[in-house]
């Protein structure tokens, strides 16, 4: 099949051909219709976080089953799927409790091949690197069927790829970390792919005020279109103080959904008290947050953290396709470009500059 390699941090990505194995007894090949440009996938090929060379990245995908291993029970060739990069065991103590989010195998190490076994992928014989278990710039995937939730086969590929990672962190983040209450004051800090699905989100689960905050003014705009009620440019002055001044002294709610320090503890500081902070953003390792801890005690602010929307994928996905179906989820607006898997490099740059017409680029495999 063809990929798109990554051999090196911020280098162009080569358009290889890689083989891909055969499926292991719970093991899925699916062919690959679209694949989203995440922003976390540009945390890896820009150095920002560690990951093992040459490898082929994305994680955001959809496609088609083609291959199905002896045990496999969940789909079959022919059905329509999502990947996601938080697969479960369903025996662990946080797949027994409701939080498969969190599932240790997330890791991988249920989800591995045995010594025994080819790789998964490889390059003139050379293994390379899976990324995620996934590795979605690709024509191809290889997976354990844990990690695919089967679709309505009439949902448009090109936006049920975004569902996969994208919008449930987004949208997870308001319906199960949350649980943002109808009536109540949501402010989001970061108006990206992941940004304006939490927006939508909260406007979906009836907040009365939905504060978007960004430095691009497009983005801002483009944040109404997802349920934003009032927009704060950091620009303009200090967030915090907007966002007090707008709703009386705080929000409800607040979302980070940009993985930085500054906008971590901003989040912390503009809600009201009993307010509960959700960070989404991927903070760099090694960084700290800090906040003030009277707040904690004194004004009874929470604060979390939420991976991939604490999201149950497989009654998530065909929940949110439910969702845009009725016009009330809005992946269409969310798509700002399809592109060629050729123009995968170009796309991550786009992110890493922090383009500001850009919200979800879609490698369109057909």
């Amino acid at each position: 099949m063809k990929a798109a390699v990554m051999r090196e941090p911020l280098a162009p990505f080569s358009i290889e051909e890689v083989a891909i194995s055969k499926p292991g007894p719970r093991e899925v090949l699916v062919r690959v219709k679209a694949a989203g440009v995440c922003h976390s996938d540009v945390h890896f090929w820009s150095g920002a976080f560690p990951v093992q060379t040459p490898v082929v990245l994305g994680h955001e995908s959809a496609g088609v089953v083609e291959q199905v291993g002896a045990m496999v029970s969940h789909v079959k060739p022919g059905d329509h799927v999502i990947s996601i990069l938080s697969p479960f065991c369903g025996t662990c103590e946080y797949c027994l409790t409701g939080h498969m989010s969190v599932c240790h195998t997330m890791n991988g190490d249920q989800f591995q091949r045995g010594e025994d076994d080819a790789a998964r992928l490889s390059i003139a014989g050379a293994p390379i690197k899976q990324y995620l278990q996934l590795s979605s710039f690709a024509e191809q995937i290889l997976v354990h069927e844990n990690t695919l939730c089967k679709i309505d086969k009439e949902m448009p590929m090109d936006r049920a790829c975004l569902i996969g990672c994208g919008v449930v962190t987004g949208v997870g983040s308001v319906f199960h970390s949350a649980k943002v209450e109808p009536g109540s004051t949501v402010a989001v800090i970061g108006c990206g792919g992941v940004g304006l699905s939490t927006i939508n989100g909260a406007a979906i689960a009836g907040a009365s005020r939905i504060i978007a905050i960004d430095l691009a003014d497009e983005k801002l705009e483009l944040a109404k279109t997802f349920g934003a009620t009032d927009v704060v440019n950091p620009s303009n002055g200090d967030p915090i103080g907007q966002v007090q001044e707008l709703t009386g002294g705080g929000v409800h709610y607040s979302f980070e959904a940009i993985g930085l320090k500054q906008t971590a503890e901003q989040a912390v500081a503009m809600l009201r008290p009993r307010g509960l902070a959700t960070i989404i953003g991927m903070i760099a390792p090694g960084v700290n947050i800090e906040v003030p801890g009277i707040g904690f005690m004194v004004q009874e602010k929470r604060l979390q953290g939420a991976l991939m929307g604490s999201n149950r994928f497989r009654i998530d996905f065909p929940r949110l396709i439910t969702l845009y179906q009725q016009g009330r989820l809005h992946l269409d607006a969310l798509v700002s470009d399809r592109i060629g898997l050729d123009g995968l490099t170009q796309a991550m740059q786009n992110l890493h500059d922090n383009k500001a017409t850009v919200a979800r680029q879609v490698i369109a495999f057909d």
